[in-house]
């Protein structure tokens, strides 16, 4: 044992700084506070109804009431608990509060990439954190996109697995590969996995192409097939949660549209547009290099009482204490210091200017074939990030890549950008650590390096309007708006748009300078390799300190300690209201629509309460968000409302002070007998036909279901009733009587993957009824009806999941022993 820690002392010790470090950035969440991030909010309202019924039964449902009338909770809240990797993710969550626990597995999957680079630890440690604090990586766990952030941390310990499977280390490197893949998935954000895959793809068509030319590709199938079976084992790990989300995204607005005359819809996959919303802009790439080069984030926040805009402001007499809410005003109609083509931004995407200079130095004298790989994935994935900008190639992508469609805001390929251009670097250092190339060419590649970057810095710092605009699309229309709010003073509304733009010129200016600064300090410290001036060690040491210094100061720019607040505040963001209070008293089941908070159908806070038609969740059902879009558009279908069982609004006054809660009677209710029926041959028509209809005593239903009911039997009884006895998300239990048999909808949402109906515990078949309910035809008399949520989906998923995690956790403690044994060697026998 003294031995293992006296082999392993200096990674231990990385480690340790490691956590240190996470602790010190984040010492807020030590004190008991929490970050406030939006998203996380919204989670929140999300999963209330799961985690209550998780903390009341030991076990989360796998449906939900609480948003848009009811869905899966597939890509809300699901345990799945014969998934092993479930336990992993929990145990970092358990032992390290949010987002300390993230953050470290950002540093130690990248630490175990360069260390299966073979670079010394301290190298390691350096590449480490260049990545780890990328501040892409911190902007998201301000915003609350958790799963992204956990996402992210796992790519660099998959590719270690993957170089060491091409390394001939074929059981080890496929363990590795297949322990981190399956944790990858389980974080479920498939689009950045879905990137990985892309820049993945090209890395096995360079190991194909060298090993075609080295006449080695036997050497190279078997390392192909180790990890095939590796993706094999991570996915069935998987099953559960991959197979439920397949057929679940089949369903949603990423699927295939219902409606035919609707031409803006896509067949399958986003709508373009949507997809393309968040493009980076080419020049914004500038930024990687220079963090406020287009800005910042969007806003006013980069503006004190010293910027342009405050002293223009001053010169009217606006007290200086009022400055800054001025500027906060402005902001509401345009006066932010980022000036480029995205709706708004929280940041830049900065990899680090020792980095970026590191970056260029790695292209002149990297030899190893990775190089290759960096260099071509990273392009391409700059080019896609690009999305309506560059069209020619994201179109071509998006029209005939498969599951590329699928995904929106293309600027996020940049993470794979983020995770490469690191590990270029760190490959230059090592290369001139331990080279054995000539002095003069070593320096020669550094000025080279040096010319580049310093020089683009220096143009930057001295004529920086001759690289950049520093003026918006709309530049024009918000002098037009500031002129509007200073009464009719054109004048004054070009002397605040002109000092804007001298606050944008100035804001690139420092920057420009401060990062020239950083590449000076590095290219001394390469130069001091070269020269051997310096001890590599220490310098890597140096290098891991100045890096983290850099990165450090502007990460802080947008995640530092005034974003944690005391729980408290946090538990503020889901006050009861007055009315909220009065509607709970109803004891019954039915349905809110809470038009007093903004957008009910982007805010998931009602939902924490009540059982919401709104709520917020990128993967809502497609024919839910159809009747959004055709009922909901412009005014509201109180049919519709009706058909929901939406008993009660919240509304507010014009200032939006006064709450007031209406109980709407004519909410159909929970379940109910109809007296006809109406048959329609298209899902346009049936769309048509509940534009204008009583719930009540009409059911539309598509001729696809004709033959489930019969037509000859059924009869409208008017004494017959039924009626919601036990609600349970996943359990609807009704109890009902009629003298015939008779057709009955029911105010639940349509989702034929995993819904059973039961009549005193025999299946029957229901089918879909008015767009996007449930129906059925039931048998006369007197009769207890069951709805089950019992998706093949996810029991098979779980069995086929418990299977591989076994033989996953097998692999890798054989891994282990063997890996033991060829350290530690068995004595020779007398």
């Amino acid at each position: 044992m003294n031995n293992w820690f006296k082999r392993n002392g200096v990674h231990l010790a990385i480690i340790g700084i490691f956590i240190a470090l996470c602790f010190v950035y984040f010492s807020p969440a030590l004190q008991g506070k929490a970050l406030y991030q939006s998203d996380v909010l919204m989670a929140q309202g999300m999963q209330k109804e799961i985690m209550d019924i998780k903390a009341k039964d030991g076990k989360g449902p796998l449906w939900t009431n609480s948003m848009f009338g009811g869905m899966p909770a597939f890509q809300i809240w699901v345990q799945y608990p014969n998934n092993v990797t479930t336990y992993v993710i929990s145990f970092f969550k358990t032992v390290f509060p949010n987002p300390i626990d993230t953050v470290l597995l950002y540093l130690l999957g990248a630490y175990l990439l360069f260390c299966v680079l073979r670079m010394n630890p301290w190298l390691a440690a350096a590449g480490a954190i260049a990545f780890a604090f990328s501040s892409y990586n911190f902007q998201i766990i301000d915003a609350g996109h958790s799963n992204k952030a956990m996402a992210i941390a796992f790519f660099p310990p998959i590719l270690a697995g993957i170089i060491m499977a091409f390394r001939r280390q074929y059981l080890t490197g496929a363990v590795i590969t297949a322990l981190f893949l399956a944790i990858e998935i389980r974080t479920n954000h498939i689009q950045m996995t879905y990137y990985l895959f892309i820049a993945l793809l090209i890395y096995v068509g360079i190991e194909l192409y060298h090993a075609v030319k080295t006449k080695t590709t036997q050497d190279f199938l078997k390392s192909f097939g180790y990890l095939a079976a590796a993706v094999l084992l991570a996915v069935a790990v998987n099953a559960g949660m991959l197979w439920t989300s397949y057929e679940y995204g089949a369903e949603t607005i990423r699927g295939k549209s219902n409606l035919k005359t609707e031409k803006s819809e896509p067949n399958n996959g986003l709508d373009r547009e949507y997809a393309y919303q968040w493009s980076q802009g080419l020049g914004e790439s500038l930024t990687f290099l220079v963090p406020n080069a287009y800005g910042g984030a969007s806003g006013a926040g980069n503006l004190d009482e010293n910027s342009e805009v405050a002293k223009t402001l001053a010169t009217k007499g606006i007290p200086a204490e009022q400055l800054m809410p001025a500027m906060q005003q402005l902001s509401q109609i345009g006066l932010s210091t980022y000036w480029g083509d995205k709706q708004f931004t929280s940041g830049p995407w900065y990899f680090g200017a020792i980095i970026c200079f590191l970056f260029i130095l790695g292209l002149f004298i990297v030899k190893n074939r990775i190089k290759w790989w960096i260099l071509s994935a990273s392009l391409l994935c700059l080019i896609l990030s690009f999305g309506r900008h560059l069209p020619f190639l994201s179109d071509l992508f998006f029209d005939y890549f498969p599951l590329y469609n699928k995904f929106r805001a293309v600027e996020s390929i940049l993470v794979i950008t983020a995770f490469l251009i690191p590990v270029l670097a760190i490959l230059a250092v090592k290369e001139v650590a331990f080279h054995t190339e000539d002095p003069k060419k070593l320096t020669k590649s550094l000025l080279n390096s040096l010319y580049i970057t310093g020089g683009l810095l220096l143009i930057l710092i001295a004529v920086p309007t001759v690289l950049l605009d520093f003026k918006t699309q709309n530049h024009n229309a918000f002098i037009e708006q500031l002129t509007q709010v200073t009464n009719g003073d054109r004048t004054f509304a070009d002397s605040i748009a002109k000092a804007l733009v001298d606050d944008r010129i100035s804001l690139a200016r420092m920057d420009a300078l401060r990062s020239l600064f950083f590449v000076l300090v590095g290219a001394g410290l390469i130069w001091a390799l070269i020269r051997k001036k310096m001890n590599p060690q220490v310098t890597f040491i140096i290098l891991a300190a100045v890096i983290l210094v850099d990165m450090w100061n502007i990460d802080r720019r947008y995640l530092n300690n005034e974003k944690f607040v005391d729980k408290s505040v946090l538990a503020q963001q889901f006050k009861t209201r007055d009315v909220d209070q009065l509607i709970q008293r109803d004891g019954s089941y039915y349905r809110v629509l809470d038009l007093a908070s903004g957008n009910p159908f982007s805010n998931s806070i009602p939902s924490y309460f009540h059982k919401s038609i709104g709520g917020y969740h990128a993967a809502k059902l497609k024919r839910y968000q159809e009747v959004l879009d055709k009922q909901f558009n412009g005014a509201i279908n109180e049919d519709v409302l009706d058909m929901l069982n939406t008993k009660y609004l919240i509304t507010s006054d014009q200032n939006g002070q006064k709450e007031t809660m209406v109980n709407r009677s004519t909410a159909a209710g929970n379940a109910w007998f109809v007296q006809n029926v109406e048959y329609v041959k298209s899902a346009d028509e049936e769309m048509l036909a509940i534009s204008s209809f009583d719930p009540k005593k009409v059911m539309v239903v598509h001729e696809e279901f004709k033959p489930l009911i019969d037509i000859k039997k059924v009869g409208y009884d008017g004494n017959a009733f039924i009626r919601l006895t036990n609600y349970h998300p996943d359990h609807m239990t009704y109890e009902y009587s009629s003298g015939r048999d008779a057709l009955a909808v029911f105010s639940e949402i349509w989702y034929d993957k995993g819904w059973n109906a039961y009549v005193d515990g025999e299946k029957i078949p229901y089918f879909r009824a008015d767009y996007l309910l449930r129906a059925a035809q039931l048998p006369g008399g007197n009769h207890k009806l069951e709805f089950k949520f019992e998706p093949t989906s996810y029991y098979t998923g779980e069995t086929i999941s418990l299977i591989a995690s076994i033989l996953l956790i097998l692999g890798l403690a054989y891994a282990i022993y063997i890996e033991t044994r060829k350290k530690n060697p068995e004595p020779a026998k007398a």
